[in-house]
């Protein structure tokens, strides 16, 4: 590192943060709190942003903040504060909210202290020493990549390299810190030919700093090329195959809210009154693993302080369990699958998928036996889809016809429709397993009605 660089590492106050998250909690309990609960976050991110083919802008930003929740009567207030001199206030805003909330009977306790493990893979020494001039290279490489196609050019993209400390307590004993790093890259580029223009994006993200700028900015390169010239496609329903990144873009809007305890109790889930039933294909395996070495949102604990744990969600294509945190599993009378997930200090905790793995007992090269077929490489308009049926019409972005097993060229413009709940029934996996976020699936198949 060169002299005077800063390190994304240099955070320098969490032992005044850790001292504040103490006072806070004793004060919310002193104003007559019943239970409280602070959680905490430091962290700092050095960000690289790319307009064609240069650096349009660095930034580096840190973030620091408490938020906690007072509990009276099992009604929940919540306030959240990134000015630590505001300690008094934010704890007296937390208890005025409670008693707004007013007591629910259905409200059973923050969580106890429960045994921890430690985490493989998600934090990497390399990225939290890292400085602006190996983020630089890194970008570097990433426009190298999209250069190395003839045809393409870069339109936009960026390098974010993040470095965070959270930790949390409550008034019950729980105490806990956890460490993690992430290392994000993206990059659109676009090709021309006369008058036609096409576009193509790539990402890859990952805890350690292993990633391959160059391969990114090339297969960004490559699928732009490779859209130019598309033809139409008739109107019927084909053999569809989905990307991993397609795939994920789908169910997270039409399929993981179903799994939610909270969506379940309040009749917003397709999936109500189905456990023990079967909804997917018998060689269909969904798990929900918060422990996942390397996954991108793996901790040692939950948003509420519950050890993260593998949950088995559809085995055997057999519904097993919904996903629940402390609230909701108070309220089923079960123990919480360690759901809990925050966007950050200034939110209230909810029930999010941890990493949730797509697999199968008999994954398959999906494209063989594909005589005629489309093969979609994203989706636009996912966020449209019906949590509760399922139902969804999306556009198909960077799609491909598929003939004879092989890529036989590109689709102008096409819509694919259909329902989630059908998908996982009658859909084959691939082997072609990728992380998108927090969604780990490969490839796969099914029947589908496509619109051209």
């Amino acid at each position: 590192m060169r002299a005077g660089a800063r390190r994304i590492s240099d955070i320098s106050d969490e032992g005044v943060l850790v001292e504040h998250a103490e006072r806070l909690l004793k004060r919310a309990l002193s104003l007559g709190a019943d239970e409280a609960e602070v959680f905490g976050v430091l962290s700092r991110s050095f960000t690289i942003e790319l307009r064609r083919d240069h650096v349009d802008s660095i930034s580096e930003s840190m973030l620091r903040g408490l938020g906690l929740r007072a509990v009276l009567k099992g009604g929940v207030g919540f306030s959240s504060t990134s000015d630590l001199s505001r300690i008094d206030e934010i704890a007296s805003a937390a208890l005025s909210a409670a008693r707004i909330f007013g007591p629910d009977d259905a409200w059973r306790s923050l969580p106890e202290p429960a045994p921890v493990s430690e985490i493989d893979d998600v934090f990497d020494e390399r990225i939290a020493e890292i400085d602006i001039d190996e983020i630089l290279h890194i970008s570097e490489e990433l426009l190298r990549g999209c250069k190395s196609v003839a045809g393409a050019e870069p339109v936009s993209g960026g390098i974010s390299c993040i470095y965070s400390k959270e930790f949390l307590m409550n008034s019950n004993g729980i105490d806990l810190s956890d460490v993690g790093t992430s290392l994000h890259i993206a990059l659109e580029a676009i090709s021309r030919d006369g008058q036609e223009v096409a576009t193509g994006s790539e990402f890859d993200n990952s805890r350690r700093l292993n990633l391959d700028a160059y391969k990114v900015g090339e297969r960004a390169a490559e699928l732009a090329c490779s859209s130019l010239g598309g033809a139409s496609v008739d109107t019927g329903t084909y053999d569809v195959v989905l990307s991993p990144v397609a795939f994920a873009e789908i169910i997270e809007s039409a399929l993981i809210p179903s799994f939610s305890a909270e969506n379940v109790q309040k009749g917003r889930s397709a999936l109500a009154d189905k456990l023990g039933q079967k909804l997917a294909d018998t060689r269909v395996q969904i798990i929900d693993d918060g422990s996942l070495p390397g996954g991108m949102a793996s901790s040692a604990f939950d948003g509420e302080g519950v050890p993260s744990r593998r949950n088995m969600l559809i085995d055997n294509g057999v519904l097993k369990s919904y996903l629940y945190d402390t609230y909701t599993a108070g309220k089923d009378g079960v123990s919480s699958t360690g759901n809990s997930i925050r966007a950050g200090y200034s939110d209230m905790p909810r029930i999010g998928i941890r990493n949730m793995i797509i697999s199968s007992t008999d994954t398959r090269d999906i494209m063989e036996d594909v005589r005629e077929g489309v093969l979609v490489n994203s989706v636009i308009g996912a966020h449209t889809a019906n949590p509760i049926s399922g139902d969804f019409s999306v556009e198909a972005r960077n799609a491909f016809f598929i003939r004879d097993c092989e890529i036989a060229g590109p689709i102008k413009s096409a819509m694919i429709a259909g329902n989630v709940f059908d998908l996982i029934r009658e859909m084959e996996v691939g082997r072609d397993r990728r992380a998108v976020g927090p969604i780990v699936t490969p490839s796969i198949k099914v029947r589908m009605r496509v619109v051209g």
